[in-house]
């Protein structure tokens, strides 16, 4: 099966999954976020492939959500909120895949692109890439369920700097804070996930799967009770004048 948005390569027991909307810096529009959603719900029943990666395809792993779609499109309320949970279902696809999964984080990682890369099991970033979470300055809450995911990785109050305060993160503050396992010079990630990726693959599958299904009941016990609203809070606080005031000041300045 091939995909407009999202490429798939095969090493053997291994799937390197890439986001390629390299001319968007890989941002999320729909067709990305359905598709890719759609890659990780095909390996649910795929007995032979044993972990895939996560990545980006050019200089970013991913600008986050495209702004420009999201504001501009014309839409009911309820198409509105269905498209505002597409983001919700993809990261549910990758966390409950059978297989390890591993992000590989080549570049930015901005918003969406790092709920989705916390959806995966394991992260490996790049020393020239980092993290940021800018919602709260444009105007939107933090979406995709990926509060309940930094709170269960790094605890309340770093997960508030992070969220509110929107400060970009570098690779290493990321490795002291626990949101990802590995730090390579820029380039490495890839090749570091693979590695990782080799490790996993060389344990008894099933018994993998059965121990990361028990770890990710106990960690995220309380996901969906915990952030069930986040879509439907961005939707309602969206016509807000702060949210139109933020959304305005940030695409002035650009970040």
């Amino acid at each position: 099966m091939t995909w407009n948005t999202v490429t798939v390569e095969r090493q053997g027991e291994i799937a390197i999954v890439g986001m390629a909307r390299e001319k968007y810096l890989n941002a999320f529009d729909r067709e990305m976020t359905e598709e890719l959603a759609e890659v990780g719900r095909s390996f649910h029943s795929d007995h032979d492939t044993h972990a895939v990666i996560l990545t980006g395809t050019g200089r970013a792993f991913s600008a986050g959500a495209d702004l420009k779609e999201d504001r501009t499109q014309k839409a009911t309320f309820a198409e509105q909120r269905e498209r505002s949970h597409l983001g919700r279902h993809l990261c549910n696809a990758w966390e409950e895949m059978p297989q390890i999964t591993i992000a590989a984080i080549n570049g930015p990682a901005v918003g969406a692109g790092c709920a989705i890369a916390l959806a995966c099991d394991w992260r490996v970033m790049a020393d020239d890439a980092y993290l940021y979470v800018p919602e709260v300055k444009i105007g939107l809450t933090l979406q995709w369920q990926a509060i309940p995911r930094l709170v269960a990785l790094i605890g309340p109050a770093r997960t508030k700097r992070i969220v509110m305060l929107c400060e970009k993160m570098d690779a290493q503050q990321a490795l002291d804070w626990g949101l990802v396992e590995e730090v390579t010079p820029a380039g490495g990630a890839l090749d570091k996930a693979l590695e990782l990726a080799r490790v996993a693959c060389a344990m008894p599958p099933v018994i993998m799967t059965m121990t990361k299904q028990a770890i990710n009941a106990t960690a995220n016990a309380n996901l969906h009770a915990a952030s069930f609203m986040d879509a439907d809070l961005s939707l309602f606080l969206i016509e807000s004048d702060d949210a139109k005031n933020a959304f305005t000041d940030f695409r002035e300045k650009g970040s």
